[in-house]
């Protein structure tokens, strides 16, 4: 019976942290929405600035990173050093390639 107590628990929580990440994913969503107007707006135009780019590359590489953290396992505690090096390493190149590109 332990057990059984023991394995609804950790679905519960696993639950609730599935629930937690897709409502962040919303969030960022809402959030980016505004933006993708001028996005869609400007793209053929003079182009994307460092500062648009830096919030399109915050979104792209929070998501990845979430992704990255999920599939791992363990992402989410133990390995929080390795996920906050490649944020970083993500958001820069992510960020520089979107201005330069766009």
């Amino acid at each position: 019976m332990g057990s059984d107590e023991k394995d609804k628990r950790q679905a519960r929580a696993t639950l609730i942290g599935i629930v937690a990440v897709l409502l962040l994913a919303v969030i960022a969503t809402v959030l980016l929405l505004p933006m993708l107007g001028d996005i869609t707006d400007g793209a053929f135009s003079q182009g994307l600035g460092l500062k648009d780019a830096a919030v399109i590359s915050f979104f792209v590489t929070t998501a990845l990173l979430v992704v990255f953290a999920i599939t791992s396992g363990d992402g989410l505690i133990g390995e929080i050093q390795f996920v906050l090096g490649g944020f970083f390493t993500f958001f820069i190149i992510i960020w520089l390639m979107i201005a330069w590109i766009f």
